[in-house]
């Protein structure tokens, strides 16, 4: 017999332990295999180098971290049955199993509208028939169906092992110092109460650096204008091509993505389904790459502009760019260019960030006293008060002339 108890050596926890058999067999699909060719964070190897992590280094250090958490709570006299601990991995391992080539970017240019977390569900559905129904209460969990709320918290809130894992591994691989949280600190003051999961009040410090390191990792990462423009550019070469071939065009392209080229919005069929699970990063690089050459001077730009990294000039503001200031920018660049479509080369990219809600999924602190209180009305707060205030950044963007 196959020994699937296995332990990964992970370059940002270390030595994560597979626990059980049904771990290693949802790993080994060729569904969560496909992980290994979806970057963790698009194109942002672009401006950060060393950022070509995936999808699967993230989703296998995301379920250690659910161990080390459930472990933690389980050392608190909250009784977790093996069933529970499972389900829980399990719902954290195939979170991410829906996303589409280059993550967030393109998942709706390819299937319209259907978000990841509603691909990563029909997914998991149909790995729950293969595996004999063995994934329902890890769906329930995904959900929120579970009657455990904290199961649910510890996947999806303003404060779950998601966050944790993607922050400190999105730092170690791009080298921004900022973003490299103590989970393990924050994990260990975790804590439920009446089924709801809290951190003890001790952590409130903890915390309020694991969101000042999550804004920083936003506005100097994620947020970056660059990262931005390089997100914003991928849609418009998907959008582009798409519009061209409903026009008649002929793009080079794999089967799949001509599939999906294609395709009339509709409601997703079995096809689509499994025509999206072949789907990666590789073939929109690869499509890229031969689009250089386009007759149409719009995609060919766009596309040149990643694959060989030469990309538009971008202007940052806190306000909105005024509407005449941009429409002179479209006539300079047409008259530069000697074009009349300069309109398809100039926008304004929108970017914001709510460090902290304190409505949705507020973060609890249990204090000694056995009493639960928010955390933005702690008296022991220090920053959290004055992260509830929606920040918005613009970019600028139009080619170099």
């Amino acid at each position: 017999m196959q020994n699937k108890l296995k332990i990964i050596n992970d370059p940002v926890h270390g030595f994560i332990k597979i626990p059980h058999e049904i771990l290693f067999d949802v790993i080994e699909h060729p569904y969560f295999q496909r992980l290994r060719r979806i970057s963790q964070t698009g194109l942002l190897n672009l401006i950060f180098p060393g950022a070509t992590h995936t999808r699967f280094h993230h989703a296998i250090g995301a379920m250690h971290l659910m161990f080390t958490a459930l472990e933690t709570l389980k050392q608190k006299g909250i009784v977790i049955t093996e069933e529970e601990e499972k389900s829980a991995m399990l719902a954290i391992l195939m979170h991410d199993i829906g996303h589409g080539p280059f993550s967030h970017a393109l998942e709706n240019m390819l299937m319209d509208d259907w978000h990841h977390e509603k691909l990563s569900l029909l997914l998991m559905n149909r790995l729950n028939d293969e595996f004999c129904g063995q994934l329902t209460t890890a769906i329930e969990m995904f959900q929120g169906k579970y009657h455990r709320k904290f199961f649910n918290q510890l996947i999806s809130s303003q404060l779950d092992v998601d966050r944790l894992d993607y922050l400190k591994r999105d730092s170690f691989f791009t080298g921004v110092s900022e973003g490299n949280v103590n989970a393990q600190r924050i994990i260990s003051m975790m804590n439920v109460c009446n089924d709801e999961l809290v951190i003890d009040a001790k952590g409130v410090y903890s915390i309020e650096n694991f969101l000042t390191s999550r804004m920083f990792m936003y506005w100097q990462v994620y947020y970056h204008k660059t990262s931005a423009l390089a997100e914003f550019i991928l849609v418009k070469i998907l959008e582009r091509a798409k519009m061209l071939v409903s026009e008649g065009a002929i793009l080079p392209a794999t089967d799949n993505l001509q599939y999906f080229l294609n395709r009339e919005k509709n409601a997703a069929t079995d096809e689509d389904v499994e025509r999206f699970t072949q789907m990666d990063d590789n073939e929109i690089i690869h499509a890229m790459k031969l689009w250089q050459k386009s007759e149409d001077f719009v995609l060919s730009y766009w596309c040149q502009c990643v694959i060989q990294r030469k990309f538009p000039k971008t202007i940052i503001s806190s306000q909105p760019f005024s509407d005449q200031f941009i429409q002179d920018k479209i006539k300079t660049v047409n008259e530069k260019l000697g074009i009349s479509n300069a309109n398809e080369l100039v926008h304004q990219i929108e970017r914001s960030l709510l460090s902290y809600s304190k409505d949705k999924q507020p973060i609890y602190l249990l204090q000694k006293s056995g009493e639960i209180v928010r955390l933005d009305q702690s008296e022991d707060q220090l920053l959290s008060g004055l992260m509830t205030n929606k920040t918005t950044r613009y970019i600028l963007t139009f080619p170099r002339i």
